[in-house]
């Protein structure tokens, strides 16, 4: 009898151990799949909120002059749409030029790209011969055809002409267009990004105008101490963000306004576009360096540039990209965001397995955020020392 009640006893507590560990799990796993089923919505929603912060000091700004808030929300919208407006009409300028030249510019692009290959692939002969020495190999006769000796009937492998009334199997051969199969799979893709897109301005807007609102009463779900701990935990998440967006955003328009001068020096085409596309792409994590050469590169290529404008602009996006890492980074954005390499590496792989290209853009912002409630709540700190640096 006693020792039944000591196997009870054991068993009890091993029961609650697997349940406590099993419950973390499952919530994991619904949250996981509740984020990839809803990423549409998510990522619309971060975005909005990004957005948002970039416009939160112009807001600022305007309510300390006593303008009104609705009012000065909106001010600040119209001036972001408007420039918007004239960035897109300069970029549609540039790549209007480009598709009007675009069959010269595919000339040169081919024609490049086959001097390349015809260089690599004598270099790979030269090293065959010179790494494998040997006679060349010697060709096989060509048989020659028989000749119909006279005399003598040939046979002949003519298909017999089909027999009345027998029932012949027809195939037919569908031919299907890959460029139109990939067109109209992208249709859904591209409907629900305009779909969503169309939310954006709205949510700006009333992110911006309702902020004080919103903020007071989502303290009110909470009593207490536990209202203290949410307000410093929403504070270190935009005071984390605002940091992180901000700078990022002050970051990219320097790289671009130096990539687009630089570029329109050493003679490369269309450098408004070139250069806006190299400065933003090089701020990528990890691979933001060959991104940001890409374009550069191609644009030399398909103007026919020589190898003298490539090498120039390699060098101009590696000074550049390491300028940004080393000074302006640290100072706008290193400051707010303490996170290690190694948590970085591994939230720019999970992101961006989950939500795909917008998964590594937004990695960084959401694992700061993470590390900012993990700080602020007592449970979650030894979490938050784990990710920060």
């Amino acid at each position: 009898m006693q020792t039944g009640l000591r196997n009870q006893s054991t068993e009890a507590p091993a029961a609650s151990g697997v349940t406590s560990y099993a419950l973390p799990v499952i919530a994991a796993g619904v949250v996981i799949a509740v984020l990839y089923w809803a990423r549409a919505v998510i990522i619309t929603s971060l975005v909005a909120v990004i957005i948002a912060f970039l416009l939160e000091p112009f807001v600022g700004l305007l309510t300390r002059i006593r303008i009104p808030r609705p009012l000065a929300t909106f001010l600040v919208c119209i001036f972001a749409v408007m420039a918007l407006y004239f960035a897109g009409a300069s970029l549609w300028r540039q790549l209007s030029g480009m598709a009007r030249e675009a069959p010269e510019l595919q000339n040169n692009l081919t024609a490049a790209v086959e001097s390349t290959s015809a260089r690599f692939q004598s270099l790979g002969d030269t090293a065959g011969r010179i790494l494998v020495p040997g006679p060349k190999p010697a060709t096989a006769p060509v048989p020659e055809a028989p000749v119909a000796k006279k005399g003598k009937k040939t046979t002949s492998t003519a298909p017999s002409p089909p027999q009345p009334g027998a029932i012949q199997e027809v195939r037919i051969h569908e031919d299907r267009n890959p460029v139109t199969d990939y067109v109209v799979a992208s249709l859904g893709t591209v409907y629900q990004f305009v779909l969503m897109s169309s939310f954006v301005p709205f949510l700006v807007y009333f992110m911006l105008s309702w902020r004080d609102h919103i903020y007071k009463s989502f303290l009110r779900f909470f009593e207490g101490a536990d209202r203290l701990i949410v307000a410093r935990s929403v504070s270190g998440i935009s005071t984390m963000a605002r940091a992180f967006v901000v700078g990022n955003f002050m970051i990219g328009i320097i790289l671009a306004a130096l990539s687009c001068s630089m570029f329109a020096v050493i003679g490369i085409r269309y450098p408004f576009l070139i250069g806006s596309l190299s400065g933003f792409m090089s701020l990528v994590p990890y691979i933001g360096l060959p991104l940001g050469m890409m374009p550069p590169i191609f644009a030399a290529l398909a103007s026919g540039a020589d190898s003298t404008v490539i090498v120039l602009a390699c060098v101009i996006v590696l000074a550049l990209h390491l300028t940004a890492m080393n000074i302006f980074y640290p100072k706008l954005v290193g400051a707010r965001v303490h996170l290690n390499p190694l948590v970085v590496t591994f939230s720019l792989m999970f992101w961006g397995f989950l939500w795909d290209a917008a998964g590594l853009v937004l990695a960084i912002p959401i694992t700061a955020g993470l590390k900012a409630i993990c700080d602020n709540v007592a449970g979650l700190k030894p979490y938050g020392r784990f990710l920060g640096d």
